[in-house]
């Protein structure tokens, strides 16, 4: 790959590594090109980070870890169906969820222009047909229809979240929530319609710190 020759080959072997031993751990399946597409992926979002901060984590290991591998814990608990990554910011989790799931439909909605620019680059060059952006805040967001799956990371409150995205959810449909510590106090928080369907410790291959993802589901 020319990006990780550009950047520096030990790192980023070291990177494609790390990715095949978690992929491994997470009992993910994913051939050779599946994860030379996901090293891709991060290779631009490093060249892009030179210029505009999409990221506070610069070491390609550290990338895999907590982008791709932390992103893609929650696939094991997600319905099929449409998703929508709310506060998408560089694609995470889902471009890596794309590229894992070829078949499901994603909506990347972000509100920075920045951001939008990132991911046209990336779906663009990574052929992800599947994955449509939507530039704006999930408050005014229209979609063509509702989504079975929304997720957010480091997004907002679960309340919050429901009250901003849960009309979008299709009959059935979840919300993924993706926090770090349990968030005990907000848990109580979460008032109907939307109930706590489930809440699922993650452990994230070569990551020590704490991970958590809520489903949230709305009332009949």
């Amino acid at each position: 790959m020319g990006g990780a020759r550009a950047m520096g080959a030990e790192p980023w072997g070291r990177a494609r590594e790390r990715l095949r031993v978690g992929m491994q751990a997470l009992g993910l399946t994913a051939d050779a090109p599946t994860q030379a597409r996901l090293l891709s992926y991060l290779e631009t979002l490093a060249r892009w980070n030179r210029v505009f901060n999409l990221t506070a984590i610069r070491d390609p290991e550290d990338m895999v870890a907590r982008h791709i591998l932390d992103s893609l814990t929650i696939l094991p608990h997600l319905p099929a169906g449409r998703l929508l990554d709310i506060g998408s910011g560089a694609g995470l989790p889902g471009i890596p969820i794309a590229v894992l799931q070829p078949q499901r439909p994603v909506v990347l909605l972000d509100r920075s222009r920045k951001r939008m620019d990132f991911l046209t680059e990336v779906v663009a060059r990574m052929a992800l047909t599947q994955v449509v952006l939507a530039h704006g805040r999930v408050e005014d967001h229209v979609p063509e229809a509702p989504y079975a799956v929304i997720t957010a990371r480091a997004f907002a409150s679960l309340d919050d979240i429901a009250l901003a995205a849960g009309r979008l959810l299709a009959p059935g449909g979840i919300i993924a929530a993706m926090k770090g510590a349990l968030p005990t106090e907000e848990l109580a928080s979460v008032a109907p319609p939307f109930t706590v369907q489930a809440v699922h410790a993650l452990q994230v291959p070569g990551l020590a710190a704490k991970r958590h993802l809520v489903a949230l589901v709305r009332d009949p």
